[in-house]
């Protein structure tokens, strides 16, 4: 019932990416098995589409369909999927139970139970509606590491071999419902280290431990994600690496006399942990093994931080402060602190105090709780995994006291009789209920159970409005029924589920962020000229465009009615835009770092699609009002649509969503679809005009691939000619490399800063100690074509250039051209292939160098 508060709002699949799966989960409802895993969904990510199998969790829509069709009881597949998660949490609290019963008890298993089902990050990743990866990957993933622990604990051993084989195979069914279970994978690897240390039954772990990882690999490989990559890759290592350890320190130690046994096997130990360290280390750089996505390396090193703008922009991946821990764990904290402090306290591991705490399943519980915690330290979504690990911990804490308060007995030296503390048993009772209430109860609107409390996003539009509304539905509805089949619709990729689900439409892009360029080029197409827009949605091969604005109705008196923007729209997430972009902030947005410039409003798309217009500026604590921005002052902004549905300009306005019409003050949930007119002809305006383009001369490019031969294309750019000239004939990029290598955008070189290869950190900030003025054409940024890279500043160019790997309209107009590659393109295209890190560097610098340019005039 907790899961379920926001029924109250509406009936309705929550957030972006459910959406998505119960698309794909009717799909397979529809069309099978055999269909399914050889669909390539052409209406999403136009027009490459994409790989279903290969491209998403598989067993959540498997279980979901294979459920349906068992008890969905004549119900619409759309309404099963929203009660889905809430099933599915219900029953993994019972799993939760079994896990920490096995470890310490049932009075544990049951305290883990309560705080499972109040776990704020749990239910909030859990919530009906909530038909994502999480709630089905923790149920299977918690469900096979419990049948693994408990197959280890069995003392029949067929009993064991049925568990972990079947603990083997619903991990890795947690694995491919949710990326996520692959940090249960670390503390397995981890406690397999310790079993020969911990246990003397080494006959039975050498076979066990096998079985069970053999389980795991052999399942995973089933699917196409995550597949060979996890195997591979550092999951695989961790699982692997491990058992390879245990079985050889078990034949070490056989081997070894009584008294040396424990050294060698701790030497084993210290040694495999370095060759560990190491390799990971090494693969950092040089990835021989397949890397994790950045997210959850980032979650291994907290510290690591990451300069790509579209994985910093999602929300979930935002550092945890201190306030987000406390609320979301609050009391279990110091419970698990209490349940670390006495389970190292030995004389609590026996049955004589009520409570069985074996050594190995001592270890577990710490080391899945302390590695619990401080990987969740790098993101909040992963604040989830710290919940399990402090239920554990703090579980076994309560058990310990439950056991030592209200089973000790004191004794009276006097009448030499053994008589309860009833008083001490009562009060610690009302002490632990209380403090259990506490949080679940208080304050009022902010509790575990209240403070979880929210409308569905399609409800909402994730807004900062706590509202019930049908703009999206409407919306979608309207595409669906007034648009053509194969109707393609640009927006921001938060919405492309909503699109391709609700509107039934074909997205450019979505949340599975499946290529970080076509998510680029949307934001460049958002922030560019209308004219340039035009061009890009042209490109793009887009029919209309959707953007999303929450306003606040504030007064309908007076000639106009008057707004407040920034409640959580597009209007909101601009700044974002501008990074993905790569565009400088500053240009759009004014100090606050909320506020549009006149430059946005007046000279990109976005602002021209957004159907408002500022004002005046207010300073709400003064009453002070001002024409012009001024720190501190508050945009007020007034209706004004700039392209109409009759008007001749790129767009035409050919919906928007009911609450822009209201007429009482209150939140606006503005959803507003253009039709692009295909009669616009933009307005060529270009400073230099290239319908000649009389050669300057050529170069060679000499690299250790080969020769690359370009064409200067000096009536255009004659200074920036003569600067590369001058340059390449002082040596000045003899030994420099391309630093910057993006597949099918450009490669990047001609930074000094480069012939150090070891301070790589130091790449693509170097240049000459000037900086040349643009010069502008209407060349375009085709394939092969070579510019000059700059920064925000449109005259800092100085060194560095790039050349095109294909076409790229976006950057028409905003970056010099001085040359083309006219010979050893396949040189171009081979260093571009080069194996590059997250920084997009080439992993072997050398392979990258110019060896030197030979100016041929």
């Amino acid at each position: 019932m907790v899961r379920s508060q926001a029924a109250d709002y509406g009936l309705e699949l929550n957030e972006f990416d459910p959406f998505f799966n119960y698309r794909a989960t009717q799909f397979l409802v529809d069309n099978g098995f055999t269909a399914y895993f050889e669909w390539h969904d052409d209406r999403s990510w136009y027009p490459d589409g994409r790989d279903v199998a290969g491209t998403s969790q598989v067993m959540l829509h498997i279980t979901a369909a294979t459920l349906y069709q068992i008890f969905g009881g004549g119900n619409d597949l759309y309404t099963f999927t929203i009660f889905f998660p809430v099933v599915i949490g219900s029953l993994t609290t019972i799993i939760i139970f079994a896990l920490v019963r096995v470890i310490g008890g049932t009075t544990a298993g049951l305290f883990a139970a309560l705080f499972f089902s109040l776990s704020v990050p749990v239910i909030i990743r859990g919530t009906i509606g909530w038909f994502k990866s999480e709630p089905l990957g923790l149920f299977y993933g918690l469900l096979g590491i419990y049948l693994f622990l408990s197959g280890i604990s069995s003392e029949n051993k067929k009993i064991a071999i049925v568990k972990l084989i079947g603990g083997g195979i619903f991990l890795s069914f947690g694995l491919a419902s949710w990326g996520g279970i692959q940090f249960f994978i670390i503390p397995l690897g981890l406690f397999f280290l310790t079993l020969p240390f911990m246990r003397n039954d080494h006959k039975f772990l050498l076979w066990a431990i096998p079985v069970f990882v053999s389980s795991v690999i052999g399942t995973v490989l089933v699917f196409e994600r995550p597949g060979l990559d996890f195997v591979v890759g550092i999951g695989g290592l961790s699982l692997i690496g491990p058992t390879i350890f245990l079985v050889v320190c078990i034949m070490i130690q056989k081997l070894s006399s009584e008294e040396k046994r424990f050294r060698n096997g701790l030497a084993l130990l210290v040694g495999t942990i370095v060759t560990g360290v190491s390799i990971i280390t090494i693969n950092v750089t040089s990835r021989f093994l397949p890397l994790p996505s950045f997210r959850y390396l980032n979650a291994i090193n907290p510290f690591l931080t990451t300069e790509d703008p579209l994985v910093d922009s999602v929300a979930e991946h935002a550092s945890l402060t201190i306030s987000q821990s406390f609320y979301f764990l609050s009391i279990l904290m110091i419970f698990s602190g209490i349940g670390i402090w006495l389970i190292f306290r030995s004389k609590y591991n026996s049955k004589e105090k009520g409570i069985i705490l074996k050594n190995d399943m001592t270890a577990f519980a710490l080391i899945i709780g302390l590695i619990g915690v401080y990987i969740s330290s790098a993101f909040v979504r992963l604040e989830l995994y710290a919940s399990i690990s402090v239920i554990i911990l703090s579980s076994i804490g309560l058990s310990i006291i439950t056991a030592e308060i209200l089973k000790k007995k004191s004794y009276d030296l006097k009448k030499v009789t053994h008589s309860p503390r009833t008083i001490t048993k009562i009060s610690f009772i009302v002490v632990i209920i209380t403090l259990l209430i506490i949080p679940a109860a208080l304050p009022g609107a902010a509790s575990w159970i209240s403070g979880i409390k929210a409308p569905p996003t399609i409800l909402n539009g994730g807004t900062n409005f706590n509202i019930s509304s049908d703009d999206w539905l409407l919306a979608m509805e309207w595409l669906k029924n007034n648009t053509p089949k194969d109707t393609v619709v640009a927006a921001w990729w938060d919405y492309g589920y909503w699109i391709t689900t609700l509107g039934d439409k074909i997205s450019l892009a979505d949340n599975a962020t499946l290529s970080t360029l076509q998510i680029q080029k949307i934001a460049r197409m958002l922030l560019s000229s209308p004219d340039q827009s035009f061009e890009l949605l042209q490109d793009l091969g887009a029919d209309y465009v959707l953007v999303y604005a929450a306003a606040q109705l504030i007064t309908n008196e007076g000639e106009d009615p008057l707004y407040l923007l920034q409640g959580g729209g597009d209007e909101s997430k601009k700044q974002w835009f501008m990074r993905i972009a790569g565009e400088p902030v500053s240009r759009y947005v004014e100090a606050d770092g909320i506020s549009g410039t006149d430059y946005f409003w007046q000279n990109t798309l976005l602002g021209k699609m957004f159907p408002f217009s500022p004002v005046i500026y207010v300073n709400f604590a003064s009453n002070v009002q001002s024409q012009t921005y001024q720190p501190g002052f508050t945009a007020i902004y007034t209706k004004n649509i700039k392209y109409p549905s009759d008007g001749d300009g790129p767009l035409k306005l050919v919906y928007s969503s009911p609450s822009f019409s209201r007429i009482t003050p209150g939140p606006i949930s503005g959803v507003f679809i253009y039709e692009i007119n295909k009669n616009y002809v933009p307005k060529q305006v270009q400073p230099v005009s290239t319908k000649t383009t009389e050669s300057g001369g050529t170069a060679i490019i000499t690299t250790s691939f080969g020769d690359i031969t370009i064409e200067f294309k000096e009536n255009v750019a004659p200074k920036t000619v003569e600067n590369f000239k001058n340059l390449a004939n002082s040596g000045f990029y003899d030994g420099t490399i391309f630093h910057r290598i993006v597949p099918g955008f450009v490669i990047q070189g001609g930074d000094p800063n480069t012939k150090s290869l070891k301070n790589a950190d130091t790449w693509g900030q170097g240049g000459p100690g000037y900086s040349i003025n643009a010069e502008l054409s209407d060349i375009k940024h085709e394939k092969y074509i070579i510019s000059m890279a700059r920064g925000a500043d449109i005259n800092s160019a100085g060194s560095q250039f790039f050349i095109v790997l294909g076409n790229a309209p976006w950057l028409d107009g905003k970056y010099t051209v001085f040359a083309e590659v006219i010979s050893g393109q396949d040189i171009v295209d081979k260093i571009a292939s080069l194996e590059t890190n997250s920084l997009d560097q080439p992993i072997d610098p050398k392979s990258a160098m110019i060896e030197k340019i030979v100016i041929n005039n």
